[in-house]
This record gives structure tokens, sequence and C-alpha cells, in this order.
């Protein structure tokens, strides 16, 4: 196969390896059908070997192997010389790059949407969240209990039934709205020419969800699975077990006894007294001492509050030259310049030819996702934004980007859709806002990490993104999408305007042209209708 040479193997060598690899000729092939740990075990001494990685699996793993039962599908590498290797490479040699070499696939289901936050904070992990966009949550867990976490301090307290009855009033309010809401959007928005029955009955219910979404406490349960590595999931572990919240350090338990089934060499070090453990006291200690000295200095200082109880975007931070960085990095990777020297090129250049140099980079996108290289990432901006919590939550999870956000108080007041108070709801939606808030100031007190479950997903919390343009470009492009949420489009929308008003990055903006400032009535209803055309509808026999 030239230019690559092929590897010889013998008869019975190659029956061994049709089982656990893809192919037997080339360079390139997947490994299969072989636990985690021996893959990660195989690639780590794979790094100090001058074997390929089929005879180095022939020569000093076969001789693991049970081929007892079906020989087609055989995942019975013994683990012990792998766990062995890793006690060695891992352990004593501290190789961290080792735990990246294996994965596991990790569902995490009735988690609160408080606790899906502390879920999803690892940046090099891979989730995909329960929506509530598209699921109503107007039914019940087989227990006969509505879907909120359901904390044990606080039942078992003078509380307990208090949080369950109001719990269930926010409940019922959603369920017994829903059906109105549908019925007022269906009314609003009648059925066009062209449109299929399923894809305009999807778009109306999603539409009622995104109106009412807000009245869910954020102690409504979800489900997420999650990708990562052992060591992403090692990181996991200690920052769970670390945090103040309850229901994360139960979690956090519940995932390391799972993912010893699959990977226990990766997580050998979290309960170690000298490793795991003082890791996890440090985490504890730097989060307690910070909000001491905090509280300390400006405890009594009042939170600012948003004007009007309103949501809003602010651009708290960007460099001015930040354009011109942006067309210099692009200079200096086609060039032999110096760094600084392709800046002082650039400030020179007139506005005509920054455009050429910039146009030419970003290059002819036909969709969003044609996005420029690393040269946008010489520049960023840091939006402070106050939102309902129901938009942090799908805006929270792009992972490159830097978020980092404020106690969840209630204090920052909260947001109704226009269209509930149209449709003659504003008086139940604000009924149980209000039961929220409540719930919450009666919990606070005793339950200052668990009070938040009360506060409802309509509540505004205050963040902080800071992202470069490449990656900028990536979320303004996907959150402003006709199909998003309403509430974080209009986030998307003003970030993008900001960069070019505000921060007078008009080329960089313009650069984002995928960013859709359109409104649009049933935002869902052309993405489910190119579903259907595309004849690849898998709710299309689900009821709606």
């Amino acid at each position: 196969m030239f230019p690559y040479a092929d590897e010889p193997f013998s008869e019975s060598e190659a029956d061994v390896l049709r089982r656990y690899v893809t192919s037997l000729d080339g360079p390139v092939f997947a490994l299969v059908n072989l636990p985690e740990v021996v893959k990660g075990a195989l690639f780590a001494r794979y790094s100090r070997s001058a074997k390929s990685l089929r005879r180095l699996f022939l020569d000093e793993f076969v001789g693991d192997l049970d081929v007892s039962g079906d020989l087609g599908v055989d995942a019975t590498v013994g683990l012990s010389r792998a766990e062995q290797l890793y006690e060695r490479v891992f352990l004593e040699y501290g190789d961290d790059s080792v735990a990246q070499l294996g994965g596991v696939h990790l569902a995490c289901e009735q988690a609160s949407n408080i606790l899906t936050k502390v879920l999803e904070r690892g940046r090099l992990m891979s989730y995909l969240e329960q929506s509530t966009r598209y699921i109503a949550y107007d039914s019940r867990l087989p227990t006969g209990h509505y879907r909120y976490y359901r904390d044990r301090e606080i039942l078992d307290s003078a509380y307990g039934a208090r949080y369950v009855g109001d719990m269930d009033r926010m409940f019922d309010t959603y369920a017994e709205l829903l059906p109105v809401m549908q019925g007022w959007f269906a009314r609003r928005h009648e059925r066009r020419a062209g449109d299929s029955e399923i894809a305009y009955r999807q778009s109306v219910k999603a539409r009622a969800l995104d109106a009412l979404r807000g009245l869910l406490p954020a102690g409504s349960l979800s489900n997420v699975g999650i990708y990562g590595t052992g060591q992403s999931y090692e990181l996991l572990v200690m920052r769970l077990a670390a945090h103040p919240l309850p229901e994360a350090r139960r979690y956090g338990e519940m995932m390391l006894g799972e993912l010893r089934k699959v990977i226990p060499s990766f997580l050998e070090r979290v309960d170690r007294p000298d490793r795991g453990l003082v890791w996890i006291e440090y985490l504890r200690e730097r989060r307690r001492e910070t909000e001491e000295i905090v509280s300390r200095l400006w405890g009594d200082t009042p939170g600012d509050q948003a004007v009007g109880g309103s949501a809003g975007v602010t651009l708290s931070d960007f460099d001015p030259a930040g354009e011109d960085k942006v067309i210099a990095a692009v200079c200096f990777e086609g060039s032999h310049m110096s760094d600084a020297a392709a800046l002082d090129m650039v400030r020179g250049l007139g506005g005509e030819e920054k455009l050429a140099l910039l146009k030419a980079y970003v290059g002819g996108r036909s969709n969003r996702r044609h996005r420029p290289g690393r040269a946008f990432e010489r520049t960023s901006y840091r939006f402070e934004v106050v939102s309902d919590y129901g938009a942090f939550r799908d805006l929270q999870r792009h992972r490159l980007l830097s978020i980092e956000w404020q106690g969840f108080t209630g204090g920052l007041g909260y947001s109704m859709p226009s269209e509930v108070a149209e449709a003659g709801l504003a008086r139940q939606f604000g009924e149980s806002i209000d039961r929220s808030a409540e719930l919450f100031e009666a919990l606070r007190e005793g339950f200052p990490a668990q009070a938040p479950y009360a506060l409802s997903l309509a509540h505004h919390v205050r963040y902080v993104m800071e992202m470069n343009a490449r990656e900028a470009m990536h979320v303004l492009e996907l959150r402003s999408s006709e199909q998003g949420h309403p509430s974080y489009r209009r986030i998307a929308q003003e970030m993008h305007r900001l960069i070019a008003d505000v921060a007078g990055h008009g080329l960089i903006a313009a650069a984002m042209e995928f960013v859709d400032h359109g409104d649009y009535a049933l935002g869902r209803l052309g993405a489910e209708q190119r579903r259907i055309d595309r004849g690849s509808d898998p709710l299309a026999s689900s009821p709606v």
C-alpha cells in the first residue's frame, strides 16, 4: 500500500486482530470490542514502544485475552494487566495525558436544573441535556410525583410540607396553562398553505412550551448525557465532592461508583488521602475563604438591580484595537514578519485594504459552520448579561468561552413573555412566580444551597460571558437562529450589535453574516418542515 508499508501477520494473528481492529492493512484503523481502560493502557504503552499498535497488542496484550464465548464480539481482554500498567504510568510517573486516552458515555438522570449547571461546567467534555422546550413537564414520575428534586434535608425539616405543596402548585399552574397557551398560539398563527400538519402542531406546541417554561422551578429534573475522558471525569467527581450543594456531593458519589465499573484505574487518585482528598479540600477551602473575604469587604453593599427588573446585555470590556490585531494575526500566518511588525504594518493600511484582507481570510461562507481560522481568537469581548435562568441554562453549555455566574436569588426580577400577557394569563403566571420567590425566601436561611430549587426559570440571574471573536461567531450565529428560544435569541442579537456599534469592530461583526436578526412567529416551523421534507421526522407518530 505504497507509500505505506504493509505489516505481515500470521493467519492466527490475523484471526485475533479482526475482532479488535477495523482493518489489518494500512496505517489508519480503530480499536473495537475492548474496554476503555484497555484501549487507554494500550495507547500508554504505545507511546513508549517502537512497535506498531497491532504488533504491540499481539505481543504484549493478547496473552490476557479470554477467547471463550462469542468470538465476534469479545470485550474480555484481561483488565488486570491494563490496570497494572496504569498503576505504573499514571500513578507513579504522574503522566496525566494517559487519563485522556479512554472515555465513557455516562447517563445522568433526574438531576435538578441547579445540578446540571455544575455537571456541565467542564470544558473538555460533551453534553446533551433534556430540553424544557420540546418536552412538556405536566406528567409525573412513576412514583406519582411531579418532576422536581425532593431534597431530603428540606423534606425532613419543618418546611418539608410547604416545599412539596408549593412546588406542586407551580407544576399545577404550568399544566393548567399549557393547553390554553397552545390554543392561543394556534388561533394567533393559522397554518399556512404548504406547512404540514405535523410540523405546524409541533411548532405550536414548542412555542407554548417556550412561553411557559419560566413557570418551572430550577429544581425541575433533567437528564444529561455526558461523554468525557478519564481525566475529565476525575476533575468532575472532585468538583462535585467539594460543592456546597448536597445533591452535587451525592451525585458525585454515584458517578464515581459507576465509572469505576468501566475505567477504575483512571479514578484511582480520587479518594487517595495524598492526592484527590487533598485536592477536594483545596477546592472547598478556596471557595470558603474567598466568600468570607468578599463578604467582609462588601457584605453590606446592596446588589445592583437590573433597571425595572428587566433583562439586558452590556459589553463591559473589549480591545479598541482588536480589529487591527485580528488582521495582523491574519498577516502573521501568511508572512515571515514578527508579530509586532505585522501589527505595525496593519495600522498603516487603509480601510479598503483591511477589508480585503479580512474578507479573503473569512472566505465565502455558505453556512454558519464555515468559520475562519484562529486569527479571530486575537481579540475578545466580555459581556455582562442579566437574563432569565432558562436562557442562562442554554447559554451556559458553550464550553470554550469563559462564563461565571452569581448566586441565584431572584433579586433581579423576572421575565414574562409578552404572549402570556396577550393570552390573558398574566395573573396566573405572576402568582406562580410570587409563590416561587416566597418559598425561596422561606428556605434561604436554613438551606442556602438548596433554596434556589424553588426559584422559577423566569427569574433573572447575572453572569458574564467572555469569548474571542471566533467563539463569538459560533455562539451568536447558533443562538440567533430562527428555531432558537426568543429569550436567548435577543441576547445573541444584542451582543452582535454591541460588537459592531460599541466596540467599533464593524468588519468582524460583518463577518458574522449568519447572525439572524429576524423575528419569527413560530420559530420552529421552518426547521420542523425541513426535517419532514427530508423524511427524517422521528416524532411524526408521536402525539403533539
